[in-house]
């Protein structure tokens, strides 16, 4: 899905070869050790939730490239992941001489996935497709809720219980988790109703 929607949108701004050595940087590092749920799977499912909301999106593109670099950058050690990420899109973007509001806007979409608070239409799209785990059926929320807790192996539960609770309140504090009215619909009661249960198991 991503692998197919990547070359599709880049093949008119990069060679075969300058497509390719993209592709395998993405690849490499959403396939690394440690990466138990911010992988290619995550990927493929933004892009799926994403696919009915093609039309509001001005740029397919920007979508297509944010979703694929959102996470590039990913340590459990680090704050500043988001960052990270959106300065390596924006230098692979410029590489291939993107034109300059695509890379602004795909660096907007990175950005906003830090603190997913509103921002505009499409950003706020971008950002509730990302967080649509949260509302999935149970089984697949659990298995999530496990995945995530191997990511963060290096910390004890006495470390990683404190601060995922923090997480999940700051979620359930907010007045909707999604912004967007289609996600709110689809996804938002699932989701109290996930993190609830989560934070009641981090809790026994």
């Amino acid at each position: 899905m991503i692998r197919e929607e990547f070359f599709a949108i880049l093949h008119s701004n990069c060679n075969a070869d300058h497509c390719e050595s993209l592709w395998d940087e993405i690849e490499k590092a959403y396939s690394s050790r440690g990466r138990h749920y911010h992988n290619l799977a995550h990927l493929n499912h933004v892009v799926t939730v994403l696919l009915p909301h093609k039309e509001k999106f001005a740029s397919w593109m920007a979508v297509i490239m944010a979703v694929a670099y959102h996470d590039a950058v990913y340590n459990v050690l680090k704050k500043n992941n988001e960052e990270r990420s959106a300065a390596l899109a924006v230098k692979r973007m410029k590489e291939i001489s993107l034109e300059p509001d695509a890379v602004r806007q795909i660096e907007k979409f990175i950005l906003a996935t830090k603190s997913h608070h509103s921002v505009d239409a499409e950003t706020d799209l971008f950002t509730d497709a990302d967080l649509s785990v949260l509302g999935a059926e149970p089984k697949v929320y659990e298995a999530y809720a496990q995945q995530i807790r191997r990511e963060y192996f290096i910390y004890p539960d006495m470390m990683y219980y404190p601060g995922r609770k923090k997480v999940l309140e700051h979620f359930l504090h907010m007045p909707t988790i999604f912004k967007t009215t289609a996600f709110f619909d689809r996804y938002e009661g699932q989701a109290r109703i996930n993190l609830q249960w989560e934070l009641l198991s981090l809790s026994k």
